[in-house]
């Protein structure tokens, strides 16, 4: 944690090896922003907090430390130590997929981030299409799968009581 709180890059770790990450497409920032923006704004006033990619969150059980696209907890926030920049506790979190990085998020990072018991939705955005997948924890600890396409469609966030309507969500990024 030493290395990476001074190094001028950000990278992820996973079990004892280090992964520099690379920037971002202008799509990929789009998305963000708008996601970042429309959950900001739906959680004004509540016990909520939404991070951008900058926030670090640590998944114990596969000694796991990533940076996720967006971040948002609901309640206290719980961090790894006094530095306050490695989240413990997410309720939300999301990726936004590339060529490079979609098969990764979809089944080595959704393996990591299921594990986390204050986890409850995971959602992979793609960036070249109106498509999102939403995996929803249910009460018995199973994930339930959504798919939401289209301009018209919208992403029901029962985790944080928000909505992402796809065409906010992809408001300026051309398909």
């Amino acid at each position: 944690m030493a290395l990476e709180r001074r190094s001028e890059f950000k990278s992820e770790y996973f079990d004892g090896e280090i992964h520099a990450m690379t920037g971002a497409s202008r799509a990929h920032n789009l998305v963000t922003t708008n996601v970042i923006a429309s959950l900001w704004s739906q959680l004004r006033g509540r016990q909520c907090e939404v991070y951008p990619a900058d926030m670090r969150v640590r998944i114990p059980t596969a000694n796991v430390y990533t940076y996720p696209d967006v971040t948002v907890v609901c309640g206290e926030p719980t961090f790894e130590d006094d530095y306050v920049d490695t989240l413990l506790n997410p309720t939300l979190l999301v990726e936004i997929l590339s060529k490079s990085t979609a098969k990764y998020d979809r089944t080595v990072k959704l393996g990591y981030y299921r594990t986390l018991e204050s986890l409850a939705e995971y959602l992979l955005i793609w960036q070249d299409e109106y498509r999102v997948e939403q995996y929803t924890k249910q009460p018995d600890g199973r994930w339930l799968l959504t798919d939401v396409a289209g301009p018209e469609g919208v992403v029901e966030l029962s985790s944080v009581g928000c909505a992402l309507p796809l065409a906010g969500v992809y408001e300026r990024v051309t398909l």
